[in-house]
């Protein structure tokens, strides 16, 4: 009766060897690129150092590029110079728009206060209804994008009832400081820095009008070849935001020398931040269903979307494995 015990043990161990095995050797000499901005919890991933460990049993490598914003981001993924990376809630429905063949992954929560529309110190502008007729910079396509479409409605203005200036946040700063604008609708930390380098007001901020969600893509020919991949990232994204929620000093310390920006103004975009990264639930995915919409009423996009045409649900073994 053993050596019958002992055969199924062995076959049972050769066979969780082989499977094992063969996710190995499905990812051996494999790189996973991802692309990340100067803000957010791949910033604090990629200085743990924890997603390499973790993929390195898989023979996985891991590549980061960073990109000054959403649009430029999700561009890199449709060209397939990467293969993972995260936006604000703007970009991927500009990029769902153009035929970029990627799919959500996961979202954070809402971060409604890490984005606002600043006006200079000295600016007689004191409301949004103010807005009307001035030029306003910002990153086309980016997340700040959603927001200014929302407090212009909220204002009672039209979005045709100002003239929009599509700059990169470091050239919309520029020319913020000169007063060739009159209004920057940005995101943290450029947000951050502004209102305490330049003393820039906040004129909105999403309270009450945009959730600002991050989200994570991927394209989809890597999704569906490396799931497993996917679901680590997603996993170790998660245990990042998590602890750093619970440790916003030592997030400012590890992140500032990143970004190359002082303390003060690091610790105030972490605390801004939303952490705690999750598959996309159906009421996640009907917000962001109303963007798409809304950019299409405003012909700001060609055709209608389908938001859930791209979400990825993981395999139900993937989903379980541990």
């Amino acid at each position: 009766m053993r050596p019958v015990i002992l055969r199924r043990g062995l076959v049972a161990l050769f066979a969780a060897a082989v499977s094992f095995g063969a996710i190995v050797q499905a990812h051996a000499g494999e790189t996973l690129r991802i692309g990340y901005q100067k803000y957010g919890t791949l910033v604090l991933l990629k200085a743990k150092g924890t997603l390499e460990k973790r993929l390195a049993a898989q023979g996985v490598e891991v590549q980061w590029t960073e990109f000054p914003g959403g649009p430029q981001l999700l561009e890199g993924l449709n060209v397939g110079s990467i293969d993972f990376g995260v936006t604000g809630e703007t970009p991927p429905v500009f990029a769902q728009a153009a035929g970029a063949d990627l799919l959500y992954v996961a979202y954070e929560p809402p971060a409604p206060t890490s984005e606002a529309i600043l006006v200079p110190k000295g600016s007689p502008i004191q409301s949004v209804q103010d807005l009307k007729g001035k030029k306003v910079v910002l990153n086309k396509g980016s997340n700040v994008h959603y927001l200014l479409v929302r407090a212009l409605a909220d204002a009672g203005l039209k979005y045709t009832d100002i003239q929009t200036v599509f700059l990169p946040p470091a050239d919309a700063r520029a020319a913020f400081e000169r007063g060739s604008v009159d209004a920057w609708v940005i995101w943290d930390p450029y947000q951050a820095a502004a209102e305490q380098q330049l003393q820039a007001r906040t004129l909105r901020d999403g309270s009450g009008i945009v959730d600002n969600h991050q989200f994570y893509l991927a394209t989809k020919p890597y999704t569906e070849k490396h799931p497993h991949v996917i679901k680590a990232l997603v996993e170790e994204v998660r245990a990042v935001g998590e602890w750093s929620k619970a440790n916003p000093e030592e997030v400012t310390q590890q992140v500032a020398p990143l970004l190359g920006l002082p303390a003060e103004i690091t610790l105030t975009s972490v605390k801004r931040q939303g952490y705690g990264a999750l598959f996309l639930t159906p009421e996640v995915v009907a917000a962001q269903q109303k963007i798409a919409d809304a950019f299409y009423q405003l012909k700001l996009i060609p055709k209608p979307l389908t938001i859930k045409d791209v979400i990825w649900t993981p395999p139900a073994a993937v989903a379980t494995a541990p």
